[in-house]
């Protein structure tokens, strides 16, 4: 028996897609696979107590969404909670661990040390957790495993990352309880691919997709969403990084989503790079059901797009705004503020851009989360020791550890960084607004577009809202101000 465990419990609750997908491939294998979520346990330990008495696993799998909440300054680390879960299984089974999931795989290595699990899979997880336990209960051949992370004689031994060139996942959805995650978490997700061949400065997706395009039929893609709509689950998010690259595939599963006549059944939300986008595929993806896009901004300023490794310009930018108006998307831009060379002239002449183009909200976030792996650690690394330098941000001692929150926030923004955004956003209420560092404490600030245990985003829920978290939270700032939503 396998038991898969969800151990996310980040507020709202978001439905565990990779687990779904996990379980779904385990089952067809022939494995007799049962799912426990954490998330919506009143009393996580309570609830494994009582699993505990009830079954008797041979292999727990364990899914870290998220290592920490990204954002500065709350820089809530999630870690030291999966560890001390670890620690009540092992006073429960002498079952062996094994660790997957995003946020696993972009620090498998390091999190394996802290946590003293058995096993990790780096990558993806439906035909890696299969061939595992098949091998646990057999030969232990674990050198076959994809990207299996272990310890042998002592030495820590890794496959190369489980990123098969042919991405197939169950379509079934019926592993998780998702009609409960769209009561309370107000949204399910879905992949239509992974892996990602874009190189931005900052982020970590292609350390845990991989950098190469890997894409599911369309076809399959609409019998999934089909799938979620016989559970009673008509708002979606896709998970992919950037929904249009390659802007084919973009194409055919809306075609196939139209074909279906779906466009008219689901409402759905998307992260898209701001180029390519152009009227025919807005257009198709309007009839496909999306309601909103969340474009990945960063700026509107030459020097700080170069530095990100942007592609996209201004005329871009106004570009992506305008089509998505015309064909009744809402739209969202997001801002990364205080990079590397980042200076007060700069952050000024993106955000009086970003507000002279009119998106329907714009997510400033301030401080940049610092991955290993990416091209920011070399470009930080340029400037000198990271424990001596002033534009770093953590809240923990001691030498740098970039598997706990560390960002990059520039020096040359001043003493009050947050302060001087909101003094440029200048009361524009389409703005999420940064939180100022002494507030970290509140988790979090009222206007911040920090998901994490955010108040009011779950009392809009459990009062009925639906969608992507910035299109409910941008949808409140309306009703408070008395616009029309």
């Amino acid at each position: 028996m396998l038991l898969l465990i969800n151990t996310n419990r980040m507020l709202p609750p978001i439905a565990p897609v990779g687990l779904d997908y996990v379980a779904g491939a385990a089952r067809r294998a022939g494995i007799e696979t049962h799912v426990l979520d954490l998330c919506l346990a009143g009393d996580p330990n309570a609830a494994l107590a009582e699993c505990f008495r009830q079954m008797q696993p041979k292999l727990l799998g364990l899914s870290l969404r998220n290592t920490d909440d990204c954002f500065w300054p709350s820089a809530a680390w999630f870690v030291p909670q999966l560890q001390e879960t670890i620690a009540t299984l092992r006073r429960l089974t002498a079952a062996p661990v094994v660790l997957g999931g995003v946020g696993f795989s972009i620090f498998a290595r390091q999190i394996m040390e802290y946590v003293a699990a058995d096993f990790g899979i780096r990558g993806d997880g439906e035909q890696a957790i299969a061939e595992l336990y098949t091998e646990i209960r057999g030969q232990r051949r674990f050198s076959q495993v994809p990207g299996l992370i272990w310890r042998q004689d002592g030495a820590w031994q890794a496959n190369p990352p489980a990123w098969p060139q042919r991405l197939i996942v169950p379509t079934e959805r019926d592993a998780i309880e998702n009609a409960a995650y769209f009561r309370r978490g107000g949204q399910i997700g879905l992949e239509t691919k992974r892996g990602c061949g874009r190189q931005c400065l900052y982020c970590a997706d292609p350390l845990a997709k991989g950098t190469v395009v890997r894409r599911r039929d369309a076809g399959a893609v609409a019998d999934e969403v089909q799938a979620l709509l016989a559970q009673g689950v008509d708002v979606l998010h896709l998970c992919d990084a950037e929904f249009n690259l390659p802007p084919d595939h973009a194409g055919a599963v809306c075609d196939e989503l139209i074909r279906r006549g779906l466009g008219s059944k689901v409402r759905w939300y998307a992260y898209l790079a701001v180029v390519p986008f152009d009227g025919e595929l807005a257009s198709r993806m309007r009839r496909a059901g999306c309601a909103g896009i969340n474009f990945t901004s960063d700026s509107a300023h030459p020097a700080m797009l170069a530095l990100y490794r942007q592609p996209h310009g201004k005329d871009d930018l106004a570009r992506a705004v305008r089509l998505c108006r015309q064909n009744g998307m809402a739209v969202m831009l997001d801002l990364l503020l205080g990079g590397p060379g980042e200076t007060s002239r700069t952050l000024a002449e993106s955000i009086a851009f970003f507000r002279s183009i009119e998106p329907d909200c714009v997510g400033a976030t301030l401080g940049v989360r610092i991955y290993p792996g990416t091209g920011m650690v070399a470009q930080v690394a340029a400037e000198g020791p990271m424990e001596t330098n002033p534009s770093i941000r953590r809240r923990y001692d001691g030498p740098i550890d970039l598997l706990r929150p560390t960002f990059y926030l520039a020096s040359s923004l001043g003493e009050h960084p947050a302060q001087l955004v909101r003094e440029l956003i200048a009361g524009d209420q389409r703005f999420f607004p940064p939180l100022e560092e002494e507030s970290s404490s509140v988790l979090p600030a009222q206007g911040d577009h920090n998901y994490n245990a955010n108040q009011s985003l779950c009392d809009a829920i459990a009062a009925g809202a639906r969608g992507a978290y910035w299109d409910i939270l941008r949808k409140l700032k309306d009703k408070d101000e008395g616009r029309t939503v």
